[in-house]
């Protein structure tokens, strides 16, 4: 009996690394474009104003391309093999996030969903765009429409069978698919996501005020991470994994088999001082290839003096000290808050 082109497409995903495949429409519920429109109102994308620019063809695929007819969404596993959370404690060293402790993954997906959508043309005769993360796509609702996983009160994907560590890449395609079932939520009455966020960035779940992420503060905002935030980054100086970490739903996530997502050694556990020693040329060559490298130098040094200002650790005020005549005035501002926190 020949295989249906949806076995085929799952079979070619498997064999390039993907552990997730499903299909669904290329549109949106109403409801998303409402839900966007609502976050964009608040102002709860902070200063990303790529959020905003094409609000209309994110909150639907075929307003992006009208010619689309399917969305064929995949998911890598990128599941740390430790508990990233037992770092917080560790003051003197670095906690970067863990999909930043190797290569960039935007670079080895779009790959991958190259090859996939190269022979998807070849053998069904048909169009497809390639997307991770880089356009006007709400990746994570096509996931949840898809039947990968569902969005959790952390708005994150969560899948049933690895958790909360994928990541996620889309082929838009002139195929007419079968589309999968949508996954149901099983969130229920859980709140773990919620109440670990330092800095409270929920403001209900589901929602999520960028704002005050973490993330955002260290990655997305290029001024001066306001005061208030400071003390609850602790030793994070790239992105925070808090909210994902506590997902009851993890118990069925297993380490990555992806070699290029394994944690460098140099990135495991850097020490601060190690870090705040580094000029122009030595942050591009260490991060080089790194999604770390994309913040530029004077963000990153920033980060690292808002831990080094929490660290309790008095041998590293000299080093802050060291960085209050940066050439950066955004790295002056975070030395002199470094060393007066110690």
């Amino acid at each position: 009996m020949p295989q249906t082109r949806e076995i085929e497409i799952r079979e070619k995903a498997r064999n390039e690394g993907f552990d997730v495949v499903g299909f669904t429409g290329a549109h949106l519920p109403s409801e998303i474009g409402s839900g966007l429109q609502a976050y964009l109102s608040a102002g709860h994308h902070g200063t990303m104003a790529w959020l905003e620019n094409r609000k209309e063809q994110r909150a639907s695929p075929d307003a992006l391309w009208p010619e689309a007819k399917s969305v064929i969404m995949l998911g890598l596993n990128y599941g740390p093999d430790a508990d990233p959370m037992q770092k917080l404690t560790r003051t003197r060293e670095a906690n970067i996030s863990v999909y930043a402790q190797n290569k960039d993954y935007h670079d080895l997906i779009k790959k991958r969903l190259k090859r996939i959508g190269r022979w998807l043309c070849e053998n069904h005769d048909c169009e497809i765009k390639v997307f991770v993360d880089t356009a006007p796509v709400m990746e994570k609702p096509l996931a949840a429409a898809a039947g990968t996983g569902w969005q959790g009160k952390h708005t994150n994907l969560v899948s049933r069978n690895l958790g909360s560590w994928l990541f996620l890449g889309a082929i838009f395609t002139t195929l007419d698919l079968t589309r999968d079932e949508p996954e149901e939520d099983h969130c229920g009455s859980c709140r773990s996501c919620l109440d670990i966020c330092p800095t409270d960035a929920f403001p209900a779940p589901y929602k999520i005020d960028a704002r005050r992420c973490i993330s955002y503060l260290t990655i997305e905002h290029k001024g001066p991470i306001p005061v208030q935030f400071r003390k609850a980054i602790g030793n994070r100086i790239y992105g925070c994994d808090d909210c994902l970490a506590v997902c009851p739903w993890n118990k069925f996530a297993a380490p990555t088999k992806e070699r290029a997502f394994h944690p460098r050694d140099a990135l495991k556990a850097p020490l601060l001082a190690d870090l705040a020693r580094l000029d122009e040329a030595a942050f591009r060559q260490m991060f080089s290839g790194s999604p770390i490298k994309r913040i530029g130098r004077d963000r990153f040094i920033r980060n690292v003096l808002i831990a080094i200002g929490n660290s309790a650790a008095p041998e590293l005020k000299a080093i802050a000290g060291d960085l209050i005549n940066d050439p950066s005035p955004l790295v002056q501002d975070a030395a002199k808050w470094a060393v007066q926190e110690l």
